[in-house]
């Protein structure tokens, strides 16, 4: 009888230590899924202003940066921007406080990926810098400024300027979706302590993703 009793304690013991480890490979599985970074993109810098317009004296002004935040799906994603050696550390640095607070970036893909298209980039939420584009005004034709899921905060114009159209087009504007901008917003609160303008000040419109940066 003790023999048996003594066979049934060590198959007990047994079965016991088996599912303690199959649970401890579960939840280092879970862990390991959890944390797991998704890459958006990995350019290099010649790939990232392939095709640009911009000449030379503006190429070298740039420096492509890595970059982790949450995306919407809620995990981890590396993405990079390309932008003004001028205001790089700034962009890591806010882009630090952007995943430290778990502000969710859709993603940041350099615009090449768009053929150079902003309207094909606001349309995807993407987030960017550099793109040369209208030199007489716009900062991001030196890099000097950053668009921030423009589909959550979409372009829109005040009054007095109704005919023109809000972009991206079918975006609405809605504060309490995560990943959107307002007045006392941590993120738009880093920008303007990093020295940076906010679009939303802009006279005509509400550029509510756009933060840029004067020389």
């Amino acid at each position: 009888m003790n023999k048996v009793l003594s066979i049934s304690v060590c198959i007990v013991i047994v079965l016991c230590s088996c599912n303690s480890h199959k649970k401890e490979r579960v939840s280092n599985s879970r862990s390991k899924t959890e944390n797991e970074v998704i890459v958006d993109c990995h350019y290099t810098l010649s790939e990232a202003i392939a095709g640009s317009k911009a000449p030379e004296r503006v190429l070298r002004q740039l420096k492509l940066i890595d970059v982790q935040y949450y995306s919407t799906d809620g995990k981890i994603h590396k993405g990079q921007v390309l932008t003004n050696k001028k205001i790089a550390q700034k962009i890591e640095n806010i882009f630090r406080f952007i995943f430290v607070s778990k502000f969710p970036v859709a993603h940041a893909i350099p615009i090449v990926k768009y053929k150079w298209n902003d309207d094909l980039s606001m349309q995807a939420n993407n987030t960017y810098s550099f793109c040369y584009r209208d030199i007489s005004y716009s900062r991001h034709a030196f890099g000097m400024a950053i668009d921030i899921n423009p589909y959550f905060n979409p372009e829109r114009w005040k009054a007095g300027y109704e005919n023109r159209i809000d972009k991206p087009i079918g975006a609405h504007y809605d504060p309490k979706q995560p990943g959107t901008f307002y007045r006392m917003n941590p993120v738009v609160q880093q920008f303007k302590k990093q020295g940076f303008r906010w679009g939303h000040s802009f006279t005509a419109k509400y550029d509510d993703h756009h933060f840029e940066m004067q020389e």
